[in-house]
């Protein structure tokens, strides 16, 4: 097996460097353009093409066409570090390939989702990176990906056919639950997020895949659905809290990060000790998730790998890339810290 990660593809900003020239100097040699260019600048850049192996792709053609290619990215918010993780690899991606990213935030809002999707509809973008807050499917969006050029990245809808990266949700939520109820723990909570989106449902379903593999029925157990905010933890902690302390569960399995972080704090707030009285997991391992105290048990997926798979897979629909991604369904791993007790 080969592990030596493959070189990246040149550019056109690659091959300006190269030849000490312009960008537009460079379109103008590969499109044949009617500016004129000196016949040993010419000679420069075509050596620097055949030296750096590069291909002129649909990026040196909007050259010529005075039009910049560009992405659309749809996402929730950049507040997640998860969502932050995934922008950045698809730009790593797309600025390799010089690619504009044009970002739009919808705050999970449905309406927004939906104008989104209907403005880069009628945009003149080569394609559309899609990262749904809701899991609810649009006109729009189904319009949109009927043009063959939308990705989903963490998060597919229903009824819409558009190839899809995501991690291994299922089997780290599996894995993760199997850890707690090695602990000791029976009494659980399933904190999920939005009910219906895929990577909640995902979840909840590896968290019970666990529990009925230990003789459990997980549909017995207590289920709040939260909103993948760390303020939803928080209240929903608040709920939990709220009972008689023989009612409370011994712990507390969150569909993300940012809820068992508010669970977490709600619990400090209250002077109710994690792990000692009440253990806490999360999914996501975002940065913060090592640093809160106690530092959280949770499920690493890479965001960052995520979004340059779905920025290639785009790209080779696009004919900018000869080859898909080499993955497109990445392991979710478990990762041990201290918020978990053993009882």
């Amino acid at each position: 097996m080969n592990d030596k990660a493959p070189a990246a593809r040149p550019t056109i900003r690659d091959v300006a460097r190269q030849a000490e020239v312009s960008i537009g100097t460079v379109s103008a040699v590969i499109n044949n353009s009617g500016r004129p260019v000196a016949a040993r600048t010419r000679e420069r850049v075509l050596q620097a093409i055949a030296e750096l192996g590069f291909e002129p792709n649909n990026a040196a053609r909007s050259l010529k066409s005075q039009r910049i290619s560009s992405i659309g990215l749809v996402a929730p918010d950049l507040g997640n570090a998860f969502f932050a993780d995934i922008a950045e690899g698809i730009q790593l991606v797309l600025g390799q390939s010089d690619f504009l990213l044009v970002l739009c935030l919808t705050w999970s809002d449905t309406a927004r989702e939906e104008y989104y999707a209907q403005v880069l509809r009628t945009q003149r973008l080569d394609g559309v990176i899609y990262l749904s807050g809701t899991g609810q499917p649009s006109p729009s969006l189904q319009a949109l990906a009927r043009r063959g050029a939308v990705v989903f990245v963490d998060e597919c809808l229903p009824g819409i056919p558009a190839p899809f990266v995501s991690a291994q949700n299922r089997q780290g939520a599996a894995e993760l639950a199997r850890h707690v109820l090695a602990c000791g723990h029976r009494r659980l909570l399933f904190i999920s997020g939005p009910r219906g989106m895929w990577t909640s449902e995902e979840r909840l379903s590896g968290y019970h895949d666990a529990c009925r593999a230990q003789g459990l029925e997980p549909e017995k157990m207590p289920l709040l659905a939260g909103d993948y905010t760390e303020q939803s933890g928080m209240r929903l902690a608040a709920r939990i809290l709220a009972q008689p302390r023989a009612e409370w569960p011994t712990a507390i399995l969150c569909a993300n990060d940012l809820m068992a972080i508010g669970v977490i704090r709600h619990c400090q707030q209250q002077g109710v000790a994690v792990p000692g009285d009440l253990s806490v997991t999360g999914f996501d391992d975002i940065p913060a998730a090592a640093l809160v105290s106690p530092p959280l048990t949770t499920v690493r997926q890479s965001g960052h790998q995520m979004g340059s798979a779905a920025a290639e897979l785009l790209l080779h629909r696009l004919g900018c890339l000869p080859e898909p991604p080499a993955q497109t369904d990445f392991p979710a791993t478990l990762k041990l810290r201290h918020s978990v007790g053993k009882i």
